[in-house]
C-alpha cells in the first residue's frame, strides 16, 4: 500500500469506542468502597467517585462519564443542586444521572425527576441492579454520543457516508429496554452465523429462553416492576456468555434467545443451566406462579445443529421452540434439548406457554 493511501486511511474518521464510566459523588466512603467492590469485577466498568460536593462539577466535566450516581444529602450543595448545575453545562446536559438516597420517599423521587435526574435508587441496590441499570443509562447515552457523532460524519463528507451508516445499523440492533441486541440484530447474526457454520462445518446452538408466569407478575407488581425485571434477565443472560461470538437478544416480550456459533450441545446445556439457576438463585418474588417456586424462573429449551444445505434457519429455531414447549409443559424453570424424548401432550397449550 502507498504512503499516500496509509496516509488517507488514517485521516477517515471513525466512531469512537466509549467505555462505560461512572463517576460517584458521595461524601460517605463507606458508600463509595461498596459501590467499589460491585463494580471491580467488571472489566468493561471504569469507576471513579469524588467525596468533596464542591470538586464534583469539575470532575464531571474531566472525566465525562457515561453515568452519574449522585447522592443527595451532601455538606456545601445538596444533590438537587449538584444536578441542576451538571444540566446547565453543555457537556454534561445529556449524561444520565442515577440518584442514590437513603429514602424511598415519592416526592423526593418527583423532585429527583423534575430536577433533571433520570433514574432513582434506594442505597445500597443489589449489585444485579446497580450493574444493570448503569449499563443501560451508559448505553443510551454512548448510543447517543455515537449517533451524534456519526451525524457529524454524515455532514463532514459524502465518502464517510457507508461507514456511518454501517455504524448507525449497529446502533439500530440494541433493544430499547433492555440494551441487549434486539430482534433484526438476532436475525442478521443468525444468518452470518449459518453462513460461517456452513462454511467451516461446526454446530451453531440456540437457546430460547422465557420468563415463566411473566404476565402474572407484571400483573401483580406493575410493569416498571416487570420492565426492571426483564433488565435483570437480560443481565444473567449476558453475564454467562463468555466469547465475543456469543450474542443474547431480546426474541420479544419476556422471551430471550441466545447464539452459541461453534458451541456443541454439552456446552450448551451448561451454559443454559447455569443461565437458568442464576435467575432462580435471584429469588426475585413471584407469588403468583403456580407451581412450587414462588419465584421468578426461566424455561429454556435447546436446539443445535452442523449449518448444511439439507437444514436451514427455520429449523433450527422451530426445534429450539419445540424444545422450550417441552420444557414449559414439563413443570418451567428447566432446560430442555431438542433430542430429548417429548414429555405428555399437554390438555391447555396457552397455559403450557405462559
Amino acid at each position: 500500500m502507498s504512503e499516500a493511501l496509509v496516509s488517507a486511511a488514517d485521516q477517515e474518521p471513525v466512531l469512537t469506542t466509549f467505555k462505560v464510566r461512572v463517576l460517584l459523588v458521595d461524601d460517605q466512603l463507606i458508600i463509595v468502597e461498596a459501590v467499589r467492590r460491585m463494580l471491580s469485577d467488571q472489566p468493561d466498568i471504569e469507576f471513579h467517585y469524588v467525596t468533596d460536593a464542591t470538586k464534583s462539577l469539575e470532575t464531571a466535566l474531566q472525566l465525562q462519564p457515561t453515568v452519574i450516581l449522585q447522592d443527595l444529602v451532601m455538606p456545601t450543595i445538596d444533590g438537587f443542586g449538584q444536578i441542576v448545575q451538571y444540566r446547565a453545562e453543555e457537556g454534561l446536559r445529556h449524561v444520565p444521572v442515577i440518584v442514590l438516597s437513603a429514602k424511598e420517599d415519592p416526592k423526593l423521587k418527583a423532585h429527583s425527576f423534575s430536577t433533571g435526574a433520570n433514574d432513582y435508587m434506594v442505597k445500597l441496590p443489589d449489585k444485579l441492579e446497580l450493574l444493570a441499570r448503569v449499563r443501560y443509562h451508559s448505553g443510551a447515552h454512548i448510543s447517543r454520543l455515537q449517533r451524534d457523532q456519526a451525524f457529524r460524519f454524515l455532514r463532514e463528507s459524502q465518502k464517510q457516508l457507508a461507514d456511518a451508516n454501517i455504524e448507525l445499523q449497529k446502533l439500530a440492533a440494541l433493544d430499547g429496554l433492555t440494551g441487549i441486541a434486539n430482534r433484526r440484530r438476532f436475525d442478521d447474526t443468525m444468518h452470518i452465523e449459518w453462513q460461517r457454520g456452513q462454511r467451516d462445518k461446526k454446530p451453531l446452538t440456540l437457546l430460547l429462553c422465557d420468563v415463566d408466569f411473566f404476565k402474572l407478575y407484571n400483573d401483580s407488581f406493575g410493569h416498571l416492576a416487570g420492565d426492571l425485571c426483564l433488565k435483570k434477565v437480560a443481565a444473567v443472560l449476558t453475564e454467562h456468555l463468555k466469547r465475543p461470538a456469543d450474542l443474547a437478544a431480546r426474541y420479544g416480550g419476556e422471551e430471550f434467545a441466545i447464539i452459541l456459533p461453534e458451541t456443541p450441545l454439552t456446552g450448551a446445556m451448561i451454559v443454559a443451566e447455569s443461565c437458568r439457576r442464576h435467575l432462580e438463585q435471584l429469588a426475585i418474588e413471584n407469588p403468583q406462579a403456580s407451581t412450587e417456586f414462588s419465584c421468578v424462573t426461566m424455561s429454556i429449551g435447546v436446539a443445535s445443529v452442523v449449518p448444511s444445505p439439507a437444514s436451514s434457519i427455520d429449523e433450527l429455531i422451530q426445534q429450539a421452540d419445540r424444545a422450550l414447549y417441552a420444557a414449559k409443559n414439563a413443570g418451567r424453570n428447566r432446560v430442555v434439548h431438542a433430542d430429548e424424548p417429548p414429555g405428555p401432550t399437554p390438555s391447555n397449550q396457552g397455559n403450557a406457554a405462559a
